[in-house]
């Protein structure tokens, strides 16, 4: 009874910690954004391209791998690709900025790429799992194989639950978009996508 107890106190504190993360702006929250203006399933989908990465991610770190990811040489590289990539999204963002009444897709991907190239492309994110995200899979661990899968998809599902709050609440309100709304908003994914790919590519090459 005490061990359940823990676990459930466990899940408890990696609902708070998942979503501590996932709720703050960054290059995965830009490219939801930018998505759901068009589609109202952006969010889940979105979502399923997270979880392509973050799932073997979580394993290699289950199985012992994480020290891979806190290598200075991983960093750098992963700081100078994933910078390029976000720049290169931001940019392709700010290119189709002006479509809103476009029917083409505003990336030539769709919502599940965007969604594994938003979260591959981010070092950052490498570097959480490394840290905070390993200390977590240590924990599950110790609750074996069962608990290390309950404590994988209870993350991942507040990634999912965040990101369709985030679609479903821009596709609904699209009604109010202007084509100057919609440059606006558009823009600020640009400088945030940007902005990251810059600091991920400068703290790459210091």
């Amino acid at each position: 009874m005490e061990m359940i107890n823990d676990f459930y106190l466990f899940l408890l504190s990696v609902i708070v910690v998942s979503l501590s993360g996932v709720m703050s702006p960054g290059p995965l929250f830009a490219v939801t954004i930018a998505k759901a203006s068009k589609e109202k399933n952006a969010g889940i989908l979105i979502s399923i391209g997270h979880g392509v990465v973050e799932f073997p991610l979580m394993s290699l770190i289950y199985l012992g791998f994480a020290w891979v990811f806190t290598s200075a040489l991983t960093q750098k590289v992963i700081g100078f690709v994933g910078g390029a990539l976000m720049i290169y999204l931001g940019f392709k963002m700010l290119k189709n900025r002006g479509e809103a009444e476009s029917e083409s897709s505003y990336f030539r991907y769709g919502s599940i790429i965007s969604g594994i190239l938003a979260t591959a492309g981010n070092p950052y994110f490498l570097l959480w799992w490394a840290t905070i995200g390993a200390f977590l899979v240590i924990n599950a661990a110790i609750f074996g194989i069962v608990g290390f899968l309950i404590f994988a998809l209870t993350h991942w599902s507040c990634d999912l639950v965040w990101n369709i709050f985030v679609s479903l609440t821009v596709f609904k309100s699209r009604r109010f978009w202007t084509k100057r709304v919609h440059e606006i908003v558009f823009g600020f994914c640009f400088l945030v996508l940007t902005g990251f790919g810059v600091w991920f590519i400068i703290s790459a090459l210091r």
